[in-house]
């Protein structure tokens, strides 16, 4: 197993896994980040719960700074960057270019809640697998050099001519391997509910029962596959006690009739205290207002 750098590793022993803001990587610089506070917009009402954007779709076309600036304007506390999109925050970033990534989010209320890849286990070529552990390897360093606390991956299908409990285990171990390599570093792997087949909530429970290493957690997605089977309730008793983060879509117009309210409840009754991360595969016209929109809407889920 891979491990940090020596300057790194005197640091280990201040760091909390899932509560520090990190540390500047050891191919970065040698000193701390300052803590990030909440943003102006945050209540009291909702300190357990914080609101972010995800960069997909909303954001994919902003660079870093218009990024930042949009979030603190509407509220938004963090941002999970997706790979590919403008903002251009690649496992390819050298030294200096991730300085220039930690300096941005210093100088901000703004969390860097994490990174999203597209990194997923389930094919059926064991080279494509390997391939991708290793992308995730790769993810976890740079999230650990940008001050990040967690790496999104996904399952994205079972493959035809592979039984389903092999394709899931498989995930599962591999899941394993790369939650043990972000332990060290401090790096949650986050895998998100997704995919044909593999976004159905018995399915992850499966996947997360092999996945048993304490640094794996599940992010919610909010599926119309949550509602599926004994319905929402059931499901999400299924993996409730290994939420790490929550996507969400926007809640404006609920065309897809998920039931916010409910699950707000749910989210309320275990006490969850992280990210809800809005998401979105339909961009508004006017991004920021939808932002703030969403913002009021988020707020009185919370509260209520």
């Amino acid at each position: 197993m891979n491990h940090p750098t020596t300057v790194d590793t005197a640091y280990q022993n201040i760091i909390q896994r899932r509560d520090f803001h990190s540390i500047l990587g050891g191919v970065v610089a040698a000193s701390l980040l300052p803590t990030k506070s909440l943003s102006a917009a945050s209540s009291p009402a909702n300190q357990d719960m914080q609101l972010g954007l995800v960069t997909y779709n909303w954001g994919r076309d902003w660079d870093l700074p218009t990024l930042i600036r949009n979030c603190e304007a509407t509220g938004f506390d963090g941002v999970e960057l997706r790979s590919t999109h403008k903002h251009g925050v690649e496992i390819t970033l050298n030294q200096q270019q991730r300085a220039e990534v930690v300096r941005q989010f210093r100088d901000t209320p703004v969390q860097l809640v994490g990174l999203g890849s597209a990194c997923d286990y389930h094919s059926a070529d064991p080279d494509i697998v390997k391939k991708n552990i290793t992308e995730t390897k790769d993810f976890v360093r740079l999230c650990h050099d940008l001050g990040g606390t967690g790496v999104k991956v996904r399952p994205n299908g079972l493959p035809k001519e592979v039984p389903v409990e092999k394709t899931l285990e498989q995930i599962g171990k591999s899941l394993n391997e790369v939650a043990e390599f972000g332990a060290g570093y401090g790096v949650e792997i986050r895998l998100e509910v997704h995919g044909r087949g593999t976004s159905e909530l018995p399915h992850i429970q499966t996947i997360m029962d092999i996945a048993d290493h304490p640094n794996n957690v599940v992010c919610w997605n909010c599926n119309d596959t949550d509602l599926s089977g004994q319905g929402l309730e059931y499901n999400f008793q299924l993996v409730q006690d290994r939420l790490g983060t929550i996507h969400i879509h926007d809640l404006r117009n609920n065309k897809n009739k998920y039931p916010w309210k409910k699950f707000f409840q749910l989210l309320r009754s275990v006490s969850f205290k992280g990210w809800t991360l809005l998401e979105d595969g339909t961009v508004p016209e006017d991004i920021v207002a939808a932002m703030k929109d969403n913002r009021k809407i988020w707020e009185d889920l919370v509260a209520k």
